[in-house]
C-alpha cells in the first residue's frame, strides 16, 4: 500500500511528536566536571543539573495528578538523603513534586490560551542539613497545545451591499475569524472558509474568507435581500476540527435598470371652466420599479392643442406629474384640449441602455365643463372725471356688463354701498349709467373708488364686479389765506422801513398751472401811518415800518388787514388781520417783553406800596388758616380723667354663668351689699342733679325689693361714673316709662307662680300679647295655674 504525500508527512509527524514526548518524559542529571565547590568544612566535586524542557498537555480531563517528569541529582543513592523541593510559579498550587523521587505532577487542569509555560526553580537539599546539595537551577513547564477552541467571528453578524446586475465574481464582503489556539504548532489553528446558506447566489473564497457574487443578473426587484450563513473550521476544514458560523445579510442596492413606463396609453379628465388659473386639473404618474435618484422622473407637453393653457411640473415627494392651469377656460371658446406628455428619467446609467428607452408617452384629454358664470365686465377698472362743481343728477360715464353663458341672462347694475358709504352716486339698473347723488368736493376727496355690481336677471346669485376710479376735477371754490397764525412785534426802538414780517399764503384748490397770490393793504388800512406792505411777487410780501417811536404804553397792539386774491377764474379774494405787538427789544432787537401793564405798574405803584399790598395778602392768609385750624380741632373729652382716657378700648366680656352650683363665675354677696360705692365723678355730658322718675309700687317680696334697690343704685352710678360706657347714650335698666299700664316686663320685677300679682289685664291687649296671658293669666285657659 503506498501513501500519498501528505499521508506521509503527516505520518512522519506523529512519529517525531512521539519520540519528543517519550525523551523528555525523563529528566536526567549528568555529570561535568567543574570546579571543586566547597560546603561545611568539606571539599567535593561540583555538579551541575542539565536540564531540558518539560511538555505537559493541556486540557487534562484524568481523575489522577498527571505526570510531568523527574527530577534527579547523582548525589542521591537511593537512601532518602536528598530531598527535593519546587519554587516559581504555580509551585505547590499547580505543581508538586514528591521530595523523595523528585516525580513532578500537575494537579490542575491546565490551559494553554490562559497560560502557555511556567517558570520554575528546582533546589536539591540534604535532609538532616537541610543544606543544597546541588545549586538551585531553573526549568521551564510549557503547555502543549491541543484543538480545543473554535474559530470565532469576532465582528459578526455581517451586513454588506453590492450593487444589483452586478456581473459574477463581484467583490461583497470579507469575513474573518480567529483561532485562539497555538498557530506554530500542528493545525488547530489553521482556518478554511465556507458557506453553508447563500448558495447558488453567493460564494466564498476558503482562505481568505472573501464573499463574492455568484449568478449574474440578479435583479432587485426581484429578491432584494439575501440571508448568507459563513462557516469557519480549523485543522485545515479536515473531520474532527472545530467550526464556527456567522451570518451575513447581502442587500442590493439600486441601479436604473428600469425605464419609466405609463399604466395607460390615454387619460381623460372633466374640468369646470370656472376652475381658477394654477389649480391642479390632474395628476399622472409613470411606474418605474426603481428608487431613490434612479426613480426621479421629468415630465413636459410636447404636443397638443393645450401648450399655452396648461403646464405640467413634477412632485418631488411622490414623483408625479401634476397638471395645472395657466390661463383661463372659458366652455364658450373651447370645449377641449388634448396634450401628449413625455415621462423620461433624469439619470440614465449608460451600461443599461439596451434594456429599451427610458422615457414613455401618453395622452392626456381635458374636457371643459359649462358652469353658469357671473356676469363679466367689458373692462376690469373704469376711469371717469367730475368736475365738483357739477349738480346733483350729473351723468359722469356708462359701465356695461355681459352674461358670458349661452343664455346671455339680462344684467342688472348697482353700487356696492360698502365702496360709497357717503351715496355720491347713483346707477341706472338696466342702463349702467352713473350720476352723481350729492354735491363734490374735491378738497373732502379728490378720487373716489367704487365698485360696481352687475346681477343675472335670472340668477341673482351670480353676480360680478367691475372697478370705477371718478376723478373730481377741481374749481377755485378756496380764497386764500394766511399760510400759518403769524405772531409779529415790533420794536419800540424800530426805524422806518424796517421789515418787521414775511408773510405767504395758501389755497386748498389746485390749479393746473399752480397758484398765484397778490398781496395788498385794505382800503381803510392803505393810508395808516404806521406799516406798509411790499408785495414780493412771488407769492410772499413783506411788512415794512413807517416810522419810529412806537411806545407800549400809548398802543401795545396793532391791527393791519391785509387783502389776498388769488389767480383762479373767477379769482377769490379775503381779508386777513396780522397783529402786531409793540415789545420793548434789546441792542440786537431781540424782543424782551411786550406786556403793557408791566410797563405802566411802577408809574403808578411804588417798590413800597407793593411789599404792604404783599404783606397785607399774607396777614389774611395767616387768619384764614388759623379760622380753618379752629374750626377742625378736635373736641375736648367728655370725662375728665387724671390717669388715661379709655375710650378707644371695647372691653367685651363673654363669661357666661354657669349655673345654681358656679360659685366662682360672680358673687351673689355683693347684689346684696348696698355699702359698696364708688367714688363719684362729674360728667359733663350728664346733669348732677338727676331727677328720677318714680316707679310704681309692686307687690314682691323681701328679695326683689333689695334687687330692685341695689339696680337703681348701679343705674344712678353708672349715669355719674365718668368710667361706664356708652358716653354719648341714656342707660335705662327695668324701667318701662311713666304711666304704663304694662308697667315693667323685667325679669328683674319677675315673681315665683304663687305670687298674687295679678295679670289678667294681659289678655285685654289683643292677639300680640295672647301668648304672655296664658302664662302669666290666672283664667281657667292658662298654662300654668
Amino acid at each position: 500500500m503506498k501513501l500519498g504525500k501528505v499521508e506521509f508527512c503527516h505520518f512522519l509527524q506523529i512519529i517525531a511528536l512521539f519520540l519528543c514526548l517519550s525523551g523528555m518524559n525523563q529528566a536526567e542529571l549528568t555529570r561535568s566536571r567543574s570546579k571543586p565547590y566547597f560546603q561545611s568544612g568539606r571539599t567535593r566535586t561540583k555538579r551541575s543539573w542539565v536540564w531540558n524542557q518539560f511538555f505537559v498537555l493541556e486540557e487534562y480531563m484524568g481523575t489522577d495528578p498527571l505526570y510531568v517528569g523527574k527530577l534527579h541529582s547523582d548525589v542521591d543513592k537511593g537512601d532518602g538523603s536528598i530531598k527535593y523541593i519546587l519554587s516559581g510559579e504555580g509551585a505547590s498550587s499547580i505543581f508538586i513534586i514528591d521530595e523523595n523521587t523528585g516525580d513532578i505532577h500537575a494537579t490542575k487542569r491546565l490551559d494553554r490560551e490562559e497560560q502557555a509555560y511556567y517558570t520554575l526553580r528546582a533546589q536539591a537539599l540534604d535532609r538532616l542539613t537541610n543544606k543544597p546539595v546541588e545549586p538551585e537551577s531553573e526549568f521551564v513547564i510549557k503547555i502543549q497545545d491541543i484543538n480545543d477552541n473554535e474559530p470565532k467571528f469576532l465582528d459578526g453578524p455581517y451586513t454588506a451591499g453590492v450593487p444589483e446586475m452586478s456581473p459574477v465574481g463581484t467583490s461583497v464582503v470579507q469575513v474573518t475569524a480567529t483561532d485562539a489556539d497555538d498557530p506554530t504548532y500542528g493545525n488547530s489553528a489553521r482556518v478554511v472558509y465556507s458557506i453553508l446558506q447563500g448558495q447558488p447566489y453567493f460564494s466564498v473564497e476558503p482562505k481568505t474568507g472573501v464573499i463574492k457574487t455568484a449568478l449574474p443578473n440578479m435583479d432587485r426587484e426581484a429578491k432584494d435581500q439575501y440571508l448568507l450563513v459563513i462557516q469557519a473550521k480549523d485543522m485545515v476544514g479536515q473531520n474532527g476540527g472545530l467550526s464556527g458560523t456567522t451570518s451575513v445579510t447581502v442587500t442590493l442596492t439600486d441601479v436604473n435598470d428600469n425605464p419609466p413606463r405609463f399604466p395607460r396609453r390615454s387619460y381623460q379628465y372633466n374640468v369646470p371652466e370656472s376652475l381658477p388659473v394654477a389649480s391642479v386639473v390632474a395628476r399622472i404618474k409613470a411606474a418605474d420599479a426603481d428608487v431613490g435618484p434612479n426613480a426621479e422622473m421629468e415630465y413636459k407637453i410636447v404636443d397638443g392643442d393645450g401648450l399655452g393653457v396648461f403646464k405640467i411640473s413634477v412632485d418631488k415627494d411622490t414623483q408625479e406629474g401634476i397638471i395645472t392651469i395657466q390661463k383661463e377656460l372659458d366652455f364658450e371658446a373651447k370645449t377641449s384640449y388634448t396634450l401628449r406628455i413625455e415621462a423620461a428619467n433624469m439619470h440614465v446609467d449608460p451600461r443599461f441602455l439596451s434594456l429599451g428607452p427610458f422615457s414613455d408617452m401618453t395622452t392626456v384629454k381635458i374636457i371643459v365643463e359649462d358652469v353658469d358664470e357671473p356676469p363679466v365686465f367689458t373692462s376690469h377698472l373704469y376711469s371717469m372725471v367730475v368736475s365738483e362743481a357739477a349738480k346733483v343728477g350729473t351723468i359722469i360715464g356708462t359701465v356695461a356688463a355681459h352674461d358670458p353663458d349661452a343664455s346671455n341672462s339680462p344684467v342688472r347694475y348697482s353700487i356696492d354701498r360698502n365702496t360709497d358709504l357717503e351715496r355720491y352716486f347713483n346707477i341706472d339698473a338696466n342702463s349702467g349709467v352713473i350720476t352723481t347723488a350729492k354735491s363734490l368736493d374735491r378738497e373732502t376727496n379728490a378720487v373716489h373708488n367704487i365698485t360696481v355690481l352687475a346681477m343675472e336677471s335670472q340668477n341673482p346669485a351670480q353676480i360680478g364686479r367691475g372697478y370705477v376710479a371718478i376723478t373730481i376735477l377741481d374749481i377755485n371754490d378756496n380764497a386764500p389765506e394766511f399760510a400759518m397764525e403769524y405772531e409779529t412785534t415790533v420794536c419800540e426802538n424800530a426805524q422806518p422801513g424796517q421789515v418787521i414780517q414775511k408773510i405767504s399764503a395758501i389755497d386748498k384748490d389746485d390749479p393746473p398751472n399752480g397758484h398765484q397770490f397778490y398781496f395788498s393793504l385794505t382800503a381803510e388800512a392803505a393810508n395808516n401811518h404806521n406799516f406798509t406792505l411790499q408785495d414780493n411777487k412771488d407769492n410772499t410780501a413783506t411788512v415794512l415800518t413807517k416810522r419810529n417811536g412806537f411806545r407800549r404804553q400809548e398802543q401795545s397792539v396793532f391791527y393791519l388787514p391785509i387783502f389776498i386774491v388769488d389767480s383762479g377764474s373767477p379769482s377769490l379774494s379775503s381779508t386777513n388781520t396780522l397783529t402786531i405787538r409793540v415789545c420793548d427789544c434789546d441792542a440786537d432787537g431781540i424782543a424782551q417783553t411786550c406786556n403793557a401793564e408791566a410797563y405802566i405798574l411802577p408809574a403808578g405803584l411804588s417798590t413800597g406800596a407793593l411789599i404792604a399790598i404783599l404783606a397785607c395778602v399774607l396777614t389774611l392768609l395767616v387768619l384764614v388758616l388759623l379760622i380753618v385750624t379752629m374750626r377742625r380741632r378736635k373736641k375736648e373729652p367728655l370725662i375728665f380723667d387724671e390717669e388715661r382716657d379709655i375710650r378707644e378700648n371695647i372691653v367685651r366680656y363673654d363669661d357666661e354663668g354657669g349655673g345654681e352650683e358656679d360659685t366662682e363665675a360672680f358673687d351673689m354677696a355683693a347684689l346684696r351689699n348696698l355699702n359698696i360705692m364708688r367714688d363719684t365723678k362729674t360728667r359733663r355730658d350728664v346733669t348732677p342733679e338727676i331727677q328720677f322718675l318714680s316707679r310704681p309700687t309692686f307687690k314682691s317680696i323681701p328679695d326683689n325689693v333689695i334687687f330692685r334697690e341695689f339696680i337703681w343704685e348701679r343705674l344712678k352710678e353708672a349715669d355719674v361714673d365718668p368710667c361706664a360706657p356708652p358716653y354719648d347714650s341714656l342707660q335705662t335698666y327695668a324701667f318701662e316709662g311713666n304711666g304704663s299700664v304694662a308697667e315693667s316686663l323685667s325679669s328683674l320685677d319677675s315673681i315665683s307662680s304663687n305670687s298674687d300679682q295679678n295679670y289678667d289685664y294681659l289678655s285685654d291687649w289683643g292677639p300680640r300679647f295672647k301668648r304672655l296671658a296664658d302664662m302669666y293669666g290666672t283664667g281657667p285657659d292658662c298654662l300654668y295655674s
